[in-house]
């Protein structure tokens, strides 16, 4: 198994939705423009406030309000590219993001474990991170790697070694959501030039891309937006993802909340677009809602869902990719309460047309780590996947000569035909377990997490992904060594 990364099985709808009329869509957008033309954005960058006055935007540098006409952010989003591609280590496992396809990720930036030995829970390591970067490179759903928990053994340069432990166990596309502030992203696209090989690979299939949270409500964080203007000027993708939570810091209506993580979203694409015009970015909208009861925080209430895939269509309505909230399940353990929520998000955010997704692999409102989460939430992926494909209808799949040759009250199992496509069809080695009929009472039928969790065993045993070249390895070696001297 060393060096054989399975080969990437992304999301293709034959079928496709719009849960939005254009008027809505409109009515939105009319709100965002409003909402900041007339409120504003706190932002507390220097940096970033002097960019958006040079480009029309009229900032009060004493209060550190911007407030953005239309007319700046049409303008300006006119530059942002509607496809490009997330490259990987290998070309057959870059991601085009072309509108034809979805891939989804891993979730991050958990901060607990449930040990893959003792089963006891503690705090994320770095070889967690490492561990279940093997995991996602095994797995054929997983399109590219979030650092799925935090290196909170190395307190002053996490976000480092988080990239560190990704790039040598995974040949896939890493996605980070942790590094902030511009040293620390000078660091990180230093480490993604080594992985790439030159800066014409880095810019033409980057190897790193950057999530940056907005602060709800109506909010920047300074060492955010400085870390993505320095991933923006590098070529890497860089998203902005608003977790406005309803009723506490959005307003207590789904339209409202999603109006606030709407206006925090584009100004942030807005300011990337006008230092560096043309640079790939991309639309991240996964709000919440508090509890009215405890003031807790649920991303997937049974009106919680919806916001995520309003938030694909109000992506592509300003010309962007967007990363939709697919799984990130409220759950406390994995289980049924898990596995409905990522089916009905997942489904609808492929329907509509979402290029990339994240949250497998976590429950508690992405804070925890089940190892086994991730294969549960791989057979979720796969259902749908198959489910969203388009209908053969093709003379041999119909099989009309087949059925007239059986006839009525026969029998297919004797048939060639049923022999070669019995062989095509596909089955969860998790839930489709090849008992005889009529045996699950005699004790054949195996708990579906217990046997999650055998297969990240055997993941973790059998498989080793390809290797980063030696002088690769020693350089990052060399950037992390140099990181930790500057950060300590």
């Amino acid at each position: 198994m060393i060096g054989e990364t399975p080969s990437l099985q992304p999301i293709r709808p034959a079928y496709h939705l719009r849960v939005l009329s254009d008027q809505q869509l409109e009515q939105l957008r009319d709100a965002t423009f409003e909402i900041l033309e007339q409120v504003g954005i706190h932002c507390p960058s220097e940096k970033a406030m002097t960019i958006y006055a040079e480009h029309g935007v009229q900032v009060d540098f004493e209060n550190q309000i911007v407030r953005f006409s239309p007319r700046v952010i049409i303008e300006a989003m006119h530059h942002a590219p509607r496809f490009y591609t997330m490259g990987a280590r290998t070309p057959g496992f870059d991601l085009n993001l072309d509108g034809k396809a979805m891939f989804c990720a891993t979730d991050g930036c958990g901060v607990e474990t449930i040990d893959f030995t003792t089963r006891q829970r503690r705090t994320s390591l770095k070889e967690d991170v490492a561990k279940m970067a093997r995991v996602a490179d095994y797995l054929s759903s997983i399109g590219f790697y979030w650092p799925i928990v935090s290196a909170q053994d190395f307190p002053d340069t996490a976000p480092l070694h988080e990239l560190h432990a990704s790039f040598n166990n995974t040949i896939k596309h890493v996605q980070t959501e942790t590094v902030m502030g511009e040293k620390m992203a000078r660091y990180a696209v230093e480490m993604a030039r080594v992985i790439a090989g030159n800066d014409e690979t880095l810019r033409a299939r980057p190897p790193l891309s950057s999530l940056i949270c907005t602060i709800a409500p109506l909010g920047q964080d300074k060492e955010g937006m400085e870390s993505a203007l320095v991933f923006a000027e590098a070529g890497l993708p860089v998203g902005f993802m608003s977790m406005a939570n309803t009723g506490s810091t959005a307003p207590a209506t789904i339209a409202g909340t999603i109006v606030t993580g709407d206006a925090e979203i584009v100004a942030a694409m807005t300011l990337i677009q006008m230092a560096y015009p043309g640079s790939p970015i991309y639309y991240s909208l996964m709000p919440g809602m508090m509890h009215p009861h405890t003031g807790a925080y649920l991303s997937t209430t049974w009106e919680g869902e919806l916001p995520y895939v309003v938030g694909v269509e109000l992506a592509h309505a300003w010309g962007v990719p967007t990363l939709a909230g697919v799984f990130g399940t409220d759950a406390d353990i994995p289980g049924w309460q898990a596995a409905q929520e990522s089916a009905v998000a997942l489904t609808l955010c492929a329907l509509c047309g979402a290029e990339t997704g994240s949250g497998m692999g976590l429950v508690e409102a992405c804070t925890l780590l089940y190892p086994e989460e991730i294969i549960l939430d791989t057979d979720t992926y796969h259902r749908v996947r198959i489910d969203l494909e388009s209908l053969d209808t093709s003379p041999e799949a119909m099989a009309l000569e087949v059925i007239k040759a059986v006839g009525p009250r026969g029998n297919f199992l004797k048939q060639r035909h049923t022999r070669e496509h019995m062989r095509k069809r596909v089955f969860s080695d998790i839930t489709d377990q090849p008992h005889p009929m009529g045996t699950f009472a005699e004790g054949n039928y195996r708990d579906p997490i217990k046997l999650a969790r055998e297969k990240v065993e055997w993941i973790l045993a059998n498989h080793q992904p390809q290797p980063l070249d030696e002088p690769q390895k020693a350089e990052l070696e060399r950037i992390l060594h140099k990181a930790e001297q500057e950060f300590e």
